[in-house]
């Protein structure tokens, strides 16, 4: 696989949209970009001229753009439902809503907290239509129908692990913070605290670890996934690997925050190997603009990876609300 810096971007803590990008936000499965800022509570689809074309939030965001109003309280996630209509989640009041562009309203299709959900982490679509979303500390995975039905629920609640296939029924979690789709459509769950990335393969009705032993560490690569270890920092509150995206063909790549790297599992082989990023992290230093060596970046906090188009984008945290986004190319 080649690999290559396309560009590194450096944002200040004010910078929403530099030289056409965001630092954290997701592109749909057309390719449009979505800045999602948790903090301040919206999201923005990302226009040609660095501007938005409309914002989600509960009030205008700014001048002369159209915003949806709709209460969003550290919004996590962006995908689309079969009718082209959106879905926001957001971790802060377990919300799910629908937006419908064409009318600009939003509707809560889902009360998470009123459902027994602790939290929300991402919403992902399914090939058919129903919707997938992680509660992060609530350790469950939940798949709910078009009209927000509950359809399955993952996990009882408690911590657990599994190294071996697991069934449906049998199946435990501990603290999810990431939830993806596949090109084939089976859904891909890292599970951070057990260190580990699970496979939901739903026509088998069953749960695969693909990368992880269940214990942390910084090992394996060159081998199979399975048998690598994945960072950890047992101070931080979110602990484990904090991030995940897949390609066309399947390969997932994972942000080993507290290893300071991106570390890639191939599909064909389920080997891993680390492709960006370096042990010696500084929060305090930027990344040199110039830089063309992927094994000498930078990456000291790796959150909200992003995948699109043959690009790889990995936004990393700096000190005093500063941060990089890094442009990976990818084939």
């Amino acid at each position: 696989m080649g690999l290559s810096i396309e560009r590194i971007v450096h944002f200040g803590p004010d910078d929403l949209v530099r030289d056409g990008f965001v630092h954290f936000g997701f592109h749909d499965r057309t390719g449009r970009q979505y800045l999602v800022e948790h903090q301040r509570h919206f999201i923005g689809l990302v226009a040609a001229n660095g501007g938005f074309e409309w914002t989600i939030a509960s009030s205008p965001v700014f001048p002369g753009v159209p915003n949806v109003a709709a209460t969003l309280n550290y919004p996590g996630y962006v995908d689309s439902l079969p009718d082209g209509s959106l879905l926001v989640s957001n971790f802060g009041n377990a919300h799910l809503y629908r937006i419908d562009l064409g009318r600009m309203s939003a509707e809560l299709l889902v009360d998470g907290h009123a459902a027994g959900l602790v939290d929300m982490g991402n919403c992902v679509v399914d090939d058919d239509g129903f919707i997938w979303v992680n509660e992060v500390t609530g350790c469950r995975v939940w798949r709910f129908d078009g009209a927000g039905r509950v359809v399955l629920v993952l996990g009882d609640g408690r911590p657990g692990f599994q190294r071996d296939t697991s069934t449906f029924e049998a199946v435990r979690f501990n603290w999810i913070y990431d939830l993806r789709r596949g090109p084939d459509g089976t859904l891909f769950v890292l599970d951070s605290k057990n260190f580990a990335l699970r496979m939901i393969d739903i026509d088998a009705q069953s749960v695969v670890t693909v990368a992880g032993t269940g214990t942390a560490g910084y090992s394996g690569d060159g081998g199979h996934a399975r048998e690598a270890t994945i960072g950890s920092d047992p101070t931080a509150k979110f602990d484990g690997p904090f991030s995940l995206s897949l390609d066309e063909v399947g390969n997932a790549y994972v942000g080993d925050r507290y290893n300071h790297v991106v570390r890639m599992i191939a599909a064909d082989t389920g080997m891993i190997t680390t492709i960006a990023g370096r042990r010696a992290a500084d929060n305090e230093r930027a990344n040199d603009p110039g830089e063309r060596d992927p094994m000498r970046l930078n990456l000291p906090q790796i959150s909200s990876m992003d995948y699109s188009g043959g690009r790889l984008f990995v936004p990393t945290d700096l000190d005093g609300g500063h941060g990089d986004l890094v442009v990976l190319q990818v084939g």
